[in-house]
């Protein structure tokens, strides 16, 4: 029994550790993400005259609240066994 709860929290362990490291992963790709968004915002803001285009712009605004929400939903939690 007890060589399967070590077995257990090993793996356990090893979990948390990848969790985090995409937990960290989706951080960097969310602020990539965010520059690339503004940087396209600022691009299209530009009146585009050479090309005749309308000066309207596209709603650029997407709900990321649903990405940030569920980073905060995946911290491990305790258990009891």
């Amino acid at each position: 029994m007890e060589r399967l709860n070590s077995k257990l929290y090993l793996q356990n362990v090893y979990i948390m550790k990848e969790n985090e490291r995409l937990r960290k992963k989706a951080q960097l790709l969310n602020q990539e993400n965010q520059a690339l968004l503004s940087e396209l915002k600022q691009k299209l803001s530009k009146p585009n005259k050479a090309n005749g285009a309308s000066n309207t712009v596209p709603d650029l605004n997407l709900n990321l609240s649903s990405t940030n929400n569920n980073n905060s939903n995946n911290h491990p939690s305790s258990s009891s066994n």
